[in-house]
């Protein structure tokens, strides 16, 4: 069963926003591990020499430790007060 919000979700709101960039962040963990499981994968069936694969998984887990340090540390749920238009 997905997670319901109990009330209107607003972007300003800052529970909202850190259960939104935790669930963001879930779902690029969740394609990083499809992604290259599937990518090992054909690499080790077919024998293949593909150098750059490593390289790809590597920068790629570096760009999601970012993600993470990103919104476990330096993010601000803090509230904003609101937009004037």
């Amino acid at each position: 069963m997905p997670p319901r919000w109990p009330r209107q979700p607003d972007r300003n709101d800052p529970a909202y926003r850190k259960l939104d960039d935790r669930m963001n962040f879930a779902v690029h963990v969740a394609i990083f591990a499809a992604c290259n499981s599937g990518l090992w994968f054909f690499h080790n069936f077919l024998k293949a020499t593909w150098e750059w694969l490593p390289w790809l998984t590597a920068g790629w887990l570096v760009i999601l430790l970012v993600h993470l340090i990103y919104i476990a540390a330096i993010a601000n749920y803090s509230q904003t007060p609101p937009k004037s238009t």
